[in-house]
């Protein structure tokens, strides 16, 4: 999600291979939100408030959660169009929720419209001392509404940023009206990006070390919906509001 894009992206489409619908056999379920209460559980999740456009020259502003609501055991960001400006919702689980390697599966529904850009993603819980991309970036999910069926799933760090190098592509038919399973199998050794099953992207440098692999430490969780930005834009569909990122839970395993 933090791009700093300039230039034009180029993106390697993956084949979508089967590899498996569920966590390895091996994994147990270490923590969940299945936002089975009546508001987002801030002992977990914090509101980012403001503009955090990140350099993408996004037009959203973040609110402290009242563009966010928990119904009928889903997770709903909404997006708005409020007069001139865009109101939306950023929630992360820095410093309240961290995790080195597991299987991370977020069942969710994507906006529709032509300037969303919603993601599913992870960054290092170093970011203030390191940086970025120097923190490590896991976009386990994102979407851009120009490109309506198209799922993207990436790496960034030092060795690869920016132009996105690190990347895969999966088309599914409907990720609006349709939930649909965006999981992450990392290890010491690999990270495999799912959509629904099926292999969309595996990065495996073979010789790791700090500028390829940041991924040997604690991240944490973001969810966010964001609107324009050097690659959500530059149009914007005003007629498509409000628009939601609805999200059924997300889980994660590890090795028992």
């Amino acid at each position: 999600m933090i791009r700093n894009i300039l230039v034009f992206i180029f993106f390697v489409t993956s084949t979508a291979t089967y590899i498996q619908a569920s966590p390895p056999r091996n994994y147990r379920l270490v923590w969940a939100d299945e936002f089975s209460g009546i508001r987002a559980d801030t002992t977990v999740w914090t509101f980012e408030v403001g503009d955090h456009g990140w350099g993408n020259n996004e037009l959203q502003y973040y609110t402290p959660g009242k563009n966010a609501t928990v119904k009928e055991g889903k997770l709903i960001l909404t997006a708005q169009k409020e007069g001139s400006k865009y109101t939306s919702a950023r929630m992360i689980s820095r410093s309240k929720k961290m995790f080195t390697y597991g299987y991370i599966e977020v069942r969710a529904k994507l906006p529709q419209g032509t300037g969303t850009w919603p993601a599913i993603w992870m960054l290092g819980e170093n970011l203030d001392e390191a940086g970025w991309p120097a923190c490590g970036e896991l976009d386990i999910m994102e979407h851009v509404g120009k490109d309506p069926r198209q799922i993207h799933c990436s790496v960034h760090n030092t060795s690869g940023h920016g132009a996105t190098p690190y990347t895969g592509i999966v088309q599914i038919a409907d990720p609006f009206h349709k939930f649909h399973l965006y999981a992450m199998d990392w290890n010491q050794s690999r990270i495999r990006f799912l959509v629904d099953g099926k292999l969309v992207y595996e990065y495996a440098p073979k010789e790791k070390n700090a500028d390829n692999w940041p991924f040997n430490k604690p991240m944490f969780l973001i969810f966010n919906l964001a609107i324009g930005g050097n690659w959500g834009g530059p149009h914007i569909d005003d007629n498509c509001f409000p628009q939601s990122l609805t999200i059924d839970y997300v889980r994660v395993y590890q090795p028992k």
